[in-house]
């Protein structure tokens, strides 16, 4: 039986059940206005082909979830080719404050749907300025989000309440509050959410985890998390706003600053991942990765660290984590994750597993060994789990907690100073200035 998380809203904590399908059951999707626009593109009738008809292995449109995507930078317009390349899925509206990025995405949309049909032309996707139009459609099933870090928690609550499955890209949201309410919100409107920490969805971090949790290399000690810095207060002088750029929506809940396009790149090397007010720098962005798989791979899914310790320059070299369970996480020291035991050592990244001796990797798992979660892939589990209402392998339970530890990272970092974590109540305990950080104001009209 798989292990399945979600939130208790009525006590306010993560838990863990064992169950199959947990969520209310959905109503067949429907036929939508799948030829609508391309019905009214061609003045002579129009000829519905086989794939319309879902022979041909294509799946009929009837079957089709109609997702929107919402942000279509950097990785949403990545999301996008895999989505166009999808036939589970129609992509009928797509979203962005830069009407550049927002129209490239439209005609990609369309030139590719009009490649797959019979009559060559297609129009069925719409494009937004603002997200809250696309929500309100009644026709979309589910929604990719692959906004800035600062905007998460907004757009994936008001999609819940939407009624809309959602894909959130990692990490799940810019502070600990907002990754919480994002689980009550999913709670309460029964959404499927899968948290864009994908590499839970890879064969060779399963692996790694599952020889951990199976005691291949003896009771474990240490693990340690190879990623960047935490982000950083930044100035940057105003620029011209570039034409079609809605800086102010961009900006949205966080403090308003003048345009910079440093500020509003997405690049990794720079741009807003390394700002405060948008991200927490790759503590958070490959954090969200890194220390995922060290939660999962030390059985710590809705839980947490008991206390979080700065480098000191004297005790301490790295950022450390204690857990009540005894095994200690360090900031650095590793290719992706190390995780260390009494009899032995595993490393894992992308494309990369090693264990110490070589034995430990080479016996299979036996019978009665813990297996866990066996995804068909990250979106595809996505999908598999809006027609089923299972929860998907990394949900937003998940998402939560793994990023609660990247964030509680950060404070100590920010700070300069240890802390105690309560992770069931979600509280720091005995700093109220430590605690500030739990969350950020929001500038108006923007809430959760």
């Amino acid at each position: 039986m798989i292990t399945k998380l979600w939130h208790d809203v009525e006590i306010g904590r993560i838990v863990i059940h064992r169950e199959g399908i947990d969520m209310p059951t959905r109503t067949k999707l429907t036929r939508r206005k799948f030829l609508r626009g391309a019905a009214a593109a061609v003045a002579a009738p129009y000829i519905v082909p086989a794939s319309a008809l879902g022979r041909s292995g294509f799946t009929a449109p009837s079957e089709r979830l109609a997702v929107g995507l919402i942000g279509i930078g950097n990785m949403g317009g990545g999301h996008l080719s895999g989505f166009l390349g999808d036939a589970d899925l129609q992509v009928v509206a797509v979203c962005d404050v830069n009407t550049e990025k927002r129209v490239k995405a439209l005609n990609r949309v369309e030139e590719q749907y009009a490649d797959q049909r019979e009559a060559g032309t297609y129009k069925g996707c719409d494009q937004y300025n603002e997200y809250e139009r696309l929500l309100a459609r009644d026709d979309i099933d589910a929604v990719l989000i692959a906004v800035p870090d600062h905007w998460h928690a907004t757009v994936a609550i008001a999609a819940a309440r939407a009624g809309k499955d959602i894909y959130c890209e990692k990490p799940l949201s810019l502070t600990v509050c907002e990754a919480r309410a994002m689980v009550r919100a999913a709670r309460r409107y029964g959404r499927v959410f899968q948290t864009g920490s994908q590499q839970r969805s890879a064969g060779n971090f399963r692996k790694a985890c599952e020889l951990v949790r199976n005691g291949r290399i003896g009771k474990l000690q240490t693990v340690h998390v190879g990623v960047g810095e935490p982000s950083r207060e930044k100035y940057l002088a105003e620029e011209p706003i570039p034409e079609g750029f809605d800086w102010e929506r961009w900006l949205g809940p966080a403090p308003w600053q003048p345009y910079n396009s440093e500020r509003a790149s997405g690049s990794y090397s720079g741009g807003w991942r390394r700002i405060r007010d948008y991200s927490g720098g790759m503590m958070t962005d490959w954090g969200a990765h890194h220390f995922d798989i060290a939660q999962w791979g030390m059985g710590m899914d809705g839980s947490g660290p008991a206390e979080v310790i700065p480098p000191d320059g004297r005790d301490y070299d790295t950022l450390t984590y204690k857990y009540a369970n005894g095994v200690t996480m360090y900031h650095g020291g590793a290719n992706g994750v190390l995780f260390t035991g009494t009899e032995g050592k595993i490393e894992v990244n992308r494309g990369y597993l090693k264990t110490w001796p070589d034995e430990i990797g080479l016996e299979p798992l036996g019978p009665n060994d813990l297996r866990l979660y066996e995804s068909p892939g990250h979106r595809a589990d996505w999908i598999n789990c809006i027609r089923t209402r299972q929860r998907p392998i990394c949900d937003v339970a998940v998402g939560c907690s793994s990023v609660t530890v990247c964030h509680l990272g950060n404070i100590a970092y920010w700070l300069g100073r240890p802390f105690k974590w309560d992770a069931v109540a979600g509280e720091i305990i005995g700093d109220a200035e430590a605690s500030r950080w739990l969350d950020r104001p929001k500038r108006a009209p923007w809430r959760l």
